[in-house]
């Protein structure tokens, strides 16, 4: 049996394990931070406690109650806010591993920290070097900020306008433009690849060549690092072949 690494996970991944936030915000609730990703679709497993997600869409607002046992996923474009009920805890599996981990999340703040860069990079940042106590005041103020975002939203969409949704879509878009180059090299190294690599495999099955699968293998990963402050709760991470330097994920 190998250990990471190895080989990607399959379909290239990403994988974490997430404990929902407890500290309530300012409409009363627990949870996550929200926000949106603009390359890749997420999942949630829910393997313990109650929670519920809600989202926004120009098809309006929505919340689905979670509890264990439950999928959800969210295709690109779809803002999320995770929230906490009773000890809510989900494994997360990210489409596209690496590109969430080189920014694909982008976070519900304010129109005027979007619109600048540098202020946006500063409030969605935790340092790394700083003790426990300053990482938590970090991370719930960045959460905080972005449920602030996210209430002026889903408030508009309550009233039938999506403008303010499709505003944040598109100050989205620009605050990540210039990381799209970058992301495309992680996917055509990652997902492509691993995509291509099974049409190669299907082409020598085709000729009944079954010279790849004698150099199968197993693999075993555990978790390189536990508790970190991710965006909707402590995250268990997972050094898989593909991936980036944390960004702080789910």
């Amino acid at each position: 049996m190998t250990e990471s690494p190895g080989p990607s996970l399959p379909g290239s991944i990403g994988l974490s394990h997430v404990r929902s936030y407890d500290w309530p915000t300012e409409d009363g609730l627990a949870g996550g931070s929200p926000h949106v990703h603009l390359a890749c679709t997420e999942a949630y497993v829910v393997t313990h406690g109650r929670g519920a997600v809600q989202t926004l869409s120009t098809d309006g607002y929505r919340e689905h109650e979670l509890e264990p046992g439950a999928v959800a996923w969210f295709a690109p474009g779809t803002v999320h806010r995770m929230v906490q009920h009773e000890d809510l805890r989900v494994t997360v599996l990210m489409q596209n591993s690496g590109l969430p981990e080189a920014g694909d999340a982008v976070f519900t703040f304010p129109p005027e920290v979007l619109a600048d860069p540098d202020s946006y990079a500063a409030a969605a940042s935790i340092p790394r070097q700083a003790d426990e106590q300053e990482k938590r005041a970090a991370a719930q103020r960045r959460r905080d900020l972005a449920v602030s975002g996210y209430l002026t939203l889903r408030e508009a969409l309550r009233a039938d306008d999506a403008g303010p949704l499709r505003e944040f879509l598109r100050a989205a878009a620009r605050l990540v433009a210039p990381k799209v180059d970058h992301w495309r090299k992680l996917w055509r190294h990652g997902a492509l690849a691993a995509a291509e690599h099974t049409g190669a495999r299907l082409d020598r099955l085709a000729e009944g060549d079954p010279a790849d699968l004698e150099s199968s293998e197993v693999c075993l990963a555990h978790p390189s690092r536990r508790d970190g402050y991710g965006v909707c709760g402590l995250r268990d991470e997972y050094e898989i072949p593909g991936a980036t330097l944390p960004y702080g994920g789910e």
